[in-house]
């Protein structure tokens, strides 16, 4: 009882956290800080949720759940880090009011050097 009870909770929470990602993404400036709310939403809402579905016990449901963390784990930064990165190479520009361009991308270089 208890544990359908804190499984109940934790799906509960998987969403809400999942649904402020989606309002931050709708609600951000830029493509740099949905980027954010959504890789941050997204990981922490499903891991939410997988956790919920260990509450069954079954050793087949508990080991697809830590194949899926894991994946996410490797999947989620390197997927923002792309979007992110195409973001960057297109020259889109940071919306925040507080944003600071700490790249060094404005900085001059010499002719013939990487970057």
């Amino acid at each position: 009882m208890i544990i359908s009870l804190l499984a109940d909770a934790l799906v509960i929470l998987g969403v809400f956290i999942m649904t402020i990602g989606v309002i931050g993404m709708l609600r951000m400036p830029d493509t740099y800080t949905k980027t954010h709310a959504a890789s941050k939403a997204v990981f922490l809402g499903v891991i939410a949720i997988l956790v919920a579905s260990t509450a069954s016990g079954q050793a087949d449901v508990i080991l697809r759940v830590i194949l899926i963390v894991v994946a996410l784990i490797l999947t989620t930064p390197v997927a923002s880090h792309v979007v992110a990165r195409a973001a960057f190479e297109r020259n889109e520009v940071m919306r925040s009011p507080e944003a600071v361009d700490e790249s060094g991308s404005g900085l001059d270089r010499r002719p013939g050097s990487p970057g």
